[in-house]
């Protein structure tokens, strides 16, 4: 599948930084993942048997907004997610939407440029995951306010991926 939308991993910059310091404060505490599975936001994909790793705290929207000069005031949140330890290539290419999986939900909340919610929707992946997240994606970006997009875990509440306006 071809997407009309682009997941965004983590920028090589913020990695950088939480590599050393996460959004919490605290160093990253890295640890080779013994069973694979993890959901790595700088490449997104699941990481591998034997992969250095790191859980740290990512503040996405804090992020964003500082590079905007949006304020998002109390929709400033942080959250887990996994890297990798070291750097890494970033993601591979390839059709469909990064950790989608049929029968999982998701949710996706949309942001204006102020970084303020609009609004968000559970999705439930069902058979067809990929198609449900385009056709999300095409409803919040059909509304010219919406900024961004946060896609998220449904069961953790987790950041998954971004999704800007292009």
């Amino acid at each position: 599948m071809t997407s009309a939308y682009r997941a965004r991993p983590i920028e090589e910059a913020a990695l950088k930084e939480l590599r050393v310091q996460d959004d919490a404060g605290r160093g990253p505490v890295p640890y080779t993942d013994g069973e694979g599975g993890a959901p790595l936001r700088c490449c997104l994909r699941t990481s591998e048997a034997g992969e250095r790793i790191a859980l740290v705290s990512y503040a996405p929207l804090r992020r964003w907004a500082a590079r905007t000069g949006a304020d998002p005031g109390a929709y400033d949140e942080q959250g887990p997610v996994f890297i990798h330890a070291e750097d890494c290539a970033g993601p591979v290419g390839g059709g469909g939407h990064p950790f989608a999986r049929a029968g999982v939900q998701r949710t996706a909340r949309r942001y204006d440029a102020r970084g303020h919610i609009l609004g968000g929707r559970v999705l439930d992946l069902g058979e067809d995951p990929d198609g449900v997240i385009e056709q999300a994606l095409a409803e919040a970006f059909a509304d010219p306010a919406v900024a961004l997009v946060h896609l998220r875990f449904a069961e953790f509440g987790c950041f998954q991926f971004e999704v800007r306006r292009t």
